[in-house]
């Protein structure tokens, strides 16, 4: 039997790897840049953290979910997205408490899952970058989230950036529009997709997300959100535009934008970039706002939220094909080469003591000849070779060799890290 990964997830190999480690390390030190600190929570939750949060109407839960009963009989879920863990641990935790500076910030990387058609940087197990920022509901810190979104994606080397934001309101905004939503639309109610109709009267700004053709017209034609604010909405989308002018960070208002989750309230946003890669004009690569609701909604008191995710396996895609040069650290430092059958002690105490001093280091372990150790030395562009022999070993010297001018010197093998570290200090 040949056995194969499971359709939708991806083996990430040596040559590869060292990209995501690049990705993970640049966004830990712009999260550390903004006192964001890192966050861990389980890959499976109770099913209901996530249908709670995420809305019975979203994709997410009634398409998306692995979910499934444990030999307990306990519905559990692989976790498709990471805020709502976040908030669990949140409110778990009681992070809302007096003890803990407000507001609480915290990041997450890691892997989710969603059962979809696996397309081009968006696979059924992928990986996401978030931040979650709890306990202020100042449009400075929505900006702020949104601010660090574009540093980050700017390290990364993604410059033909565009924002869009929306608001949706407080509670009283998105129940006077739901109506008018419903008003608007129940005429139409036979010509909507299947979806749609299911979701009119349970939420209709789900609507609004759709992408059925069938849908897009009514779409077009919707009242807006922005005629629906109450005064406090109005002053909140405000000061956030206001904040956004003061950055110098431009911006465009799409009304129908209402994000995948239903936990979303205030400021929602994405930052989407150029992209030939993805085989479209502007593709999403970030984003997120603010939910007021969602700690309640959990078992916390009322505290409010705000946040961004981030697709890894979609960024790398598009630093790939904008050609972003990504730092390689793949030169060894000194490759130990064995020339007898006696000195296979020597090398391993001698690639172990280099090691132990700080310094990578490789020797032989298929009995080759020297000729063939050489070779390897260059295949893994080792800046030093380290020769040893049976005069060698009598003397309690080693053969150096610096790779680059082919100038050698003997050293003594009790010297072998402080020399070590003073030529690669020169280096």
């Amino acid at each position: 039997m040949k056995y194969q990964r499971p359709k939708g997830t991806a083996d990430i190999l040596p040559g590869d790897s060292e990209k995501w480690q690049y990705v993970e390390q640049t966004a830990r030190q712009v999260f550390k840049t903004y006192q964001f600190k890192e966050i861990r929570t389980p890959m499976f939750e109770n099913f209901e953290v996530f249908s709670r949060s995420a809305g019975d109407t979203s994709d997410i839960v009634t398409k998306e979910m692995y979910d499934f009963h444990d030999k307990g009989d306990r519905h559990v879920t692989l976790r498709p997205e990471g805020t709502a863990g976040v908030v669990r641990a949140f409110v778990e935790n009681k992070l809302y408490g007096p003890q803990v500076l407000k507001p609480y910030k915290v990041y997450y990387m890691g892997p989710m899952f969603r059962y979809e058609r696996p397309q081009s940087g968006r696979l059924r197990e992928f990986h996401q970058l978030g931040v979650e920022a709890f306990g202020s509901e100042s449009a400075a810190l929505d900006v702020e989230v949104i601010a660090m979104g574009f540093h980050l994606l700017k390290q990364f080397g993604l410059n033909d950036l565009k924002l869009v934001i929306n608001t949706l309101g407080d509670q009283a905004t998105r129940d006077a529009y739901r109506q008018a939503l419903i008003d608007y639309l129940e005429p139409h109610f036979d010509e909507l997709s299947d979806d749609s109709k299911a979701r009119l009267h349970k939420n209709p700004l789900r609507v609004l997300d759709s992408k059925a053709p069938e849908d897009q017209a009514f779409v077009a034609d919707a009242p807006s959100i922005l005629d629906y604010l109450t005064p406090e909405a109005q002053t909140h989308f405000d000061q956030a535009k206001a904040y956004l002018d003061a950055l110098d960070i431009p911006y465009e208002i799409d009304a129908t934008m209402v994000r995948g989750l239903d936990y979303y309230n205030h400021t929602i946003f994405e930052i989407m970039t150029h992209s030939k890669a993805l085989g479209r004009g502007y593709t999403t690569i970030c984003a997120g706002g603010r939910y007021n609701g969602l700690v309640k909604e959990l078992g916390g008191p009322e505290v409010s939220g705000v946040g961004f995710g981030l697709g890894v396996e979609r960024l790398l895609v598009l630093m790939d094909a904008e050609k972003v040069a990504m730092p390689t650290d793949d030169q060894l430092d000194v490759y130990v080469v064995g020339i007898g059958d006696n000195a296979s002690v020597t090398t391993l105490k001698l690639v172990q003591a280099v090691r132990n001093a700080g310094y990578t280091a490789e020797r032989d372990y298929l009995d080759r000849k020297p000729k063939a150790q050489f070779k390897s030395a260059d295949r893994l562009n080792a800046r030093y070779t380290m020769t040893v022999g049976d005069t060698e070993i009598a003397d309690q010297v080693v053969n150096l060799k610096d790779m680059a001018t082919g100038k050698e010197q003997q050293v003594a093998m009790a010297d072998v890290a402080a020399t070590l570290k003073a030529l690669l200090a020169s280096h």
